[in-house]
């Protein structure tokens, strides 16, 4: 376990040292933490030197948050995003910071749900730091307003019922093996999902669902997709019910020269939103397939 501080607020992160440039990097999804990364570091950390952080308000960088430094890079001003430090913005501030702090870059960021959308902003605002960025049960673009609206409430719903008590009640843990996944995980997820949903900080729960979720943010990411210029993979699950593959496609389709004609879109069977811990050696595979093409591309074009 290692702690940074981070424009202001102390930053929990892993880093494996041994491996191979480029460095890869794990940024977790809304009501997560860094610990779902394992399986997937595990196998990769062989090859590749592997960074899982804590989002600030999340896990174990959940503390002295009112020290926080606020503020967003000038690339997201002047595209008109969110100003909020619970906005994409601020979240790939703390990310350059981070990984400026640890001498790391240029990295592969894997970003799971909201931290894919995290990792598109940080390639788009830091491009010297990312060589590549591969999203996962990430996608969107679509602003359906009723279902957004649905999908708004039932975040705020689940932040508003917290309670400390519940996490004694081993009914939840068992709950969250089932929930957004197509096959039920290990109990010990479970337990881990339910101590992360009932710790992290209310103000960075509420606002990282809403503030990445509003009409303007959403149409935003397409734009931003179109202008980068680094290597972009998405790894979907089939059955995912939360990132449908439409959006996840939706998304990809801005992707300039997008390999060939066909979308860097890997698609998972028996998958659902919690690809790195229902498929891990699949999307292990999916990874390193990426970053092998990635540089045999490289040196092609040299």
């Amino acid at each position: 376990m290692a702690i940074t501080t981070v424009l202001g607020v102390p930053h929990y992160y892993h880093l494996t040292n041994e491996g191979k440039a480029p460095p890869l990097v794990f940024i977790h999804g809304w009501l997560l933490s860094h610990r779902y990364w394992q399986p997937l570091i595990d196998g990769l950390s062989i090859d590749y030197s592997c960074l899982a952080y804590d989002l600030r308000g999340f896990g174990e960088s959940r503390h002295d948050l009112e020290h926080y430094d606020p503020g967003i890079p000038a690339a997201a001003q002047s595209w008109g995003a969110s100003a909020s430090p619970y906005g994409l913005g601020a979240y790939a501030r703390d990310l350059a910071a981070l990984l400026e702090q640890l001498n790391l870059g240029p990295v592969w960021l894997v970003g799971h749900s909201l931290g894919g959308s995290v990792a598109l902003w940080m390639a788009h605002c830091y491009p010297h730091l990312v060589q590549g960025v591969v999203c996962l049960n990430a996608g969107g673009g679509l602003y359906l307003d009723r279902e957004f609206q649905q999908f708004r409430q039932a975040g705020q719903y689940i932040v508003g019922w917290r309670r400390p008590w519940l996490g004694r009640l081993p009914l939840l843990p068992l709950l969250l093996t089932r929930m957004m996944v197509h096959q039920p995980l290990a109990y010990h997820w479970g337990r881990d999902r339910c101590l992360d949903l009932l710790q992290a900080d209310p103000a960075a729960a509420l606002g990282t669902l809403l503030e990445s979720t509003t009409e303007a943010e959403v149409h935003l990411l397409p734009r931003l997709v179109a202008t980068l210029k680094q290597p972009v993979y998405f790894i979907a699950g089939r059955q995912d019910q939360v990132m449908n593959l439409r959006y996840v496609h939706h998304l990809a389709g801005y992707l300039q020269g997008a390999h060939q004609g066909k979308l860097p879109v890997i698609e998972i069977e028996n998958c659902g939103h919690l690809a790195m811990l229902e498929q891990p050696q699949m999307v292990a595979q999916a990874l390193q397939s990426i970053l092998k093409n990635s540089l045999l591309q490289t040196q092609t074009s040299r």
